[in-house]
């Protein structure tokens, strides 16, 4: 019988719990670069069994949010190498979380020379975007990318994969959740295409399997896992009929590749009994991560009945870096600052105080 704390073997990797800290944007990457402050909190939390990074933009034009960072440069490399070295000084294992925003951007947040790009022009009616200097703003429309233009970013997600292993990561997830530029493919209200990548749930799903096989091949499979959110409509990607076979079939053809995870969000822990990720479970045959804001008593009930192998956490890791402890002696929890959650600097990011710390004041 497994629980929170016991060990799980990931690939190649053994994990020490199954905890995983979930990927959280956390916009401290100053001109989209990883940097000293973000090793600090990273190596704050490195007692979950697995950290998965923020989304990390394969592309100059995938940087659609403020201050969020890239792996496309030699710089940003660097950033992540000192990130990583962090992590594995306190014996953790880190992930790093490719994340193209697509439509899901402003021209404020992109770099000189970056446009928005998406798989058709469907404009966000009503999703905002903040930008540094102006605030909140309407999201303009996309460019539709040419079917060549689609294989330059499969390819740009290849060549991020292998920068993340230079930069000492112990693998990569592939974002195709929450409405960002491969869900943006697997959603037919984004994907109005006419192309070998739209129209058929196969052709929807191409995008994400030919990312993962053009990764896999640079990288190796143990190195690879998958997010999915088949029900969400975060982002605006509302619900639709083919959803339960689109992420049938990819689950199957996952599989089939050898993807090391699938990291599912499900409405499980909050109470909407969700039988697709039961069905998902089934049909992929390696390591589940279930993720969807579980409490430590709600995560170990789906890991004692088998329903996944480990549980992410998302907002508790924010304002307790000591959350595997606190877990695992009953300990109370800090609250976070939701007002500082994107704000620059060190306020509400590596200031918050283990239990210890506390206790002694």
């Amino acid at each position: 019988m497994h629980n929170l704390f016991t060990p799980h073997v990931l690939g190649n990797k053994t994990l020490r719990n199954r905890i995983v800290m979930a990927p959280m944007t956390r916009s401290r990457a100053l001109n989209n670069i990883p940097n000293r402050l973000m090793a600090d909190y990273y190596a704050q939390r490195a007692s979950a069994g697995l950290i998965i990074t923020e989304g990390t933009s394969p592309s100059p034009n995938g940087l659609g949010y403020a201050r969020i960072p890239g792996i496309f440069t030699d710089e940003q490399v660097q950033g992540w190498r000192d990130i990583t070295r962090a992590v594995h000084d306190k014996n953790g294992k880190i992930f790093l979380q490719l994340m193209h925003t697509g439509r899901i951007a402003h021209p404020g947040n992109l770099p000189a020379g970056a446009t928005i790009v998406a798989p058709s022009v469907v404009k966000p009616e009503t999703t905002k975007m903040w930008v540094d200097g102006q605030g909140m703003q309407d999201i303009p429309s996309p460019k539709a990318l040419t079917t060549e233009e689609v294989k330059g970013i499969i390819r740009e997600h290849v060549v991020a994969a292998q920068r993340a292993i230079q930069a000492g990561f112990d693998g990569v997830e592939l974002h195709a959740a929450n409405g960002y530029l491969i869900k943006q493919f697997l959603n037919p209200h984004t994907n109005r295409r006419d192309d070998a990548y739209g129209g058929s749930v196969e052709n929807r799903s191409r995008f994400l399997l030919e990312i993962a096989e053009g990764v896999i091949s640079a990288i190796g499979k143990d190195r690879v896992g998958v997010r999915i959110s088949p029900f969400s409509e975060f982002n605006e990607t509302p619900a639709y009929p083919e959803a339960q076979a689109t992420y049938l079939f990819l689950a199957r053809r996952l599989d089939e590749l050898g993807v090391t995870y699938l990291h599912i969000t499900d409405g499980a822990a909050k109470g909407v009994p969700d039988v697709l990720a039961q069905h998902l479970r089934k049909m992929f045959t390696r390591t589940v991560i279930l993720s969807g804001g579980y409490s430590a008593s709600s995560a170990e009930a789906v890991l004692e009945k088998g329903e996944a192998d480990l549980v992410s956490f998302a907002r508790p890791f924010i304002p307790n870096p000591d959350l595997v402890d606190r877990f695992k002696n009953r300990l109370p929890l800090n609250q976070p600052k939701f007002d500082l959650f994107y704000t620059p600097g060190p306020e509400g990011y590596v200031d918050y105080p283990v239990f210890e710390d506390v206790q002694v004041v």
